[in-house]
């Protein structure tokens, strides 16, 4: 019988290629019967049935219509960058005294565990930690404290393990899940690169689908955001940069997969953040093409976003250790690697903006970055996510032409136009509980704005429909549009600008 968990298998028999035996793949898989029931499979249930009308109609070829989509089935997962369960430590690049170290301590903590939960904690096949654990309490370092189901014991430290244990920990007290080597992890970045996400105009749309932006403006931002490079904006404050720079991200992939941990020559790296980063489990699946077990030392998380303001220092873009427990953390542009990065407030850091520059102007133009561990030894890691600089001053202000060089793209967040501030409170008002009423709007216009030689901005029509909200509220009034609400929304909002 053919492999049908095979994608190459799939992939071949789509395009309507014999295997190497000879035969008509199709009449091949069409005659064979699954080997068991899939009744209580819908899915497998349903691919058996389309290959198998796929083989069998008229005795007719597959469209091309149908080859494309059952190629695109068979090819998506070997394609696509997903992190394979390890069938060993060697596999996994780590030593049995790296994994040791981790159960010893985490048993240190909690006492009496059962060894699935410690593969649970560090992370690996349940298969090769109850080896491990084994072969630990051969060498007296823990004993058996009782059973567990499945065939499982619960462990304790012996006095040796537990000196054992200590001096682990006086080194570093990470006992978390098995860090992913370094090498792995380059290889998932470049493997989830930008640079392989090409979005559209029609992508773009969808990210920015709730922002009111002119088709000038999505045209000047959709190649910059389609290079994955770097790009500056500015403009007036309230014209939406931060929120542009924050949606950008939605127009690649959704998804990626980062590693828990990294070790580099014995020191732990933490890189998921989950203050930065969104967990995306993924869902159990069944289905014939799916049949990978997934590594558990990686999460997968949305594409990152990550903004950092007026608060960003120097520290931050260093691997920087916690001398206590003795674990480092990753940098933010290596937690936002595959993703976005924004420097909001560009200019207003609490470090000078030429220490900043010189610190970045080699990673923007080679791709790569240079870091400087807590052991003294320096590694290069990719410099991959699209940068972007939002701020409220000029940039040649700001910064020399050599920097401006390497960021090619610079887009100014103009004032909205009369109709398209007008439009933002049509769309807005029901959002807030109103009924859109042009009537106010034109009191508004003509007399803050028009009378008093006002700017429009992007961000007021949200926030005076707020203050009128919040006014309704408080006094217990229905929610509606009227001249007076707005002339008490601008008596407080432009109080002293």
């Amino acid at each position: 019988m053919p492999d049908t968990h095979d994608p190459d298998f799939l992939s071949r028999l789509a395009r309507g290629e014999a295997p190497a035996g000879g035969a008509d793949p199709w009449a091949s898989m069409v005659a064979t019967e699954p080997e068991h029931a899939v009744e209580d499979d819908p899915k497998l249930a349903a691919m058996i049935d389309r290959i198998k009308r796929l083989g069998t109609a008229d005795e007719e070829k597959p469209s091309p219509a149908a080859v494309a989509d059952a190629v695109e089935d068979a090819d998506r997962l070997k394609n696509s960058f997903v992190p394979v369960e390890p069938g060993s430590f060697r596999e996994a690049d780590l030593t049995d005294t790296e994994v040791e170290s981790l159960a010893l301590k985490f048993l240190l903590a909690r006492g009496d565990v059962a060894g699935r939960d410690v593969a649970e904690q560090v992370k690996m096949p349940f298969v090769l930690i109850d080896e491990l654990l084994r072969r630990m309490k051969t060498d007296q370092l823990v004993v058996h404290r009782g059973s567990a189901p499945m065939n499982d014991y619960v462990y304790q430290l012996t006095e040796m393990g537990r000196e054992r244990a200590r001096r682990y920990a006086s080194h570093c007290t990470y006992f978390g899940s098995a860090p992913v080597a370094l090498a792995d992890y380059i290889k998932s970045v470049h493997a989830q690169s930008l640079h392989n996400q090409h979005p559209t105009s029609e992508d773009l749309e969808r990210a920015f689908t709730d922002l009111v932006l002119s088709k000038k403006m999505l045209d000047r931002l959709g190649p910059a955001i389609n290079s994955g490079r770097g790009l500056f904006l500015y403009g007036s404050p309230g014209n939406g940069k931060t929120s542009i720079a924050e949606r950008a991200t939605m127009a690649f992939g959704k998804y990626i997969w980062i590693p828990r941990a990294i070790a580099v020559d014995g020191e732990i790296i933490r890189l998921y953040d989950p203050i930065n980063h969104e967990t995306a489990p993924v869902e159990e699946s069944t289905g014939l093409l799916d049949q990978r077990k997934i590594d558990r030392r990686w999460i997968r998380i949305r594409r990152p976003t990550i903004v950092a303001g007026g608060e960003l220092t120097m520290s931050a873009l260093e691997v920087t250790i916690n001398t206590s427990t003795g674990i480092s953390e990753a940098p933010l542009q290596m937690k936002s690697n595959c993703g976005i990065l924004v420097i909001d407030d560009f200019g207003r850091q609490r470090m000078s903006i030429d220490e900043l520059l010189n610190r970045w102007i080699v990673p923007l133009e080679k791709r790569f970055d240079f870091l400087n561990l807590p052991n003294g030894k320096k590694i290069s890691v990719p410099f991959d996510q699209l940068i972007i600089f939002s701020t409220n001053l000029e940039p040649r202000d700001l910064v020399d032409e050599a920097f401006l060089r390497r960021i090619p793209y610079k887009i100014e967040a103009i004032d909205p136009t009369e109709e398209e501030f007008r439009h933002l409170f049509e769309v807005l008002a029901p959002k807030f509980g109103f009924q859109y009423d042009p009537a106010p709007i034109d009191h508004l216009v003509e007399t803050h704005y028009r009378a008093a030689d006002r700017p429009l901005r992007f961000c007021q029509p949200r926030d005076l429909l707020m203050q009128i909200r919040n006014y309704c509220i408080y006094y217990n009034y229905p929610l509606e549009l009227t001249n007076e609400y707005f002339d008490k929304a601008v008596e407080n909002y432009f109080a002293v600008m």
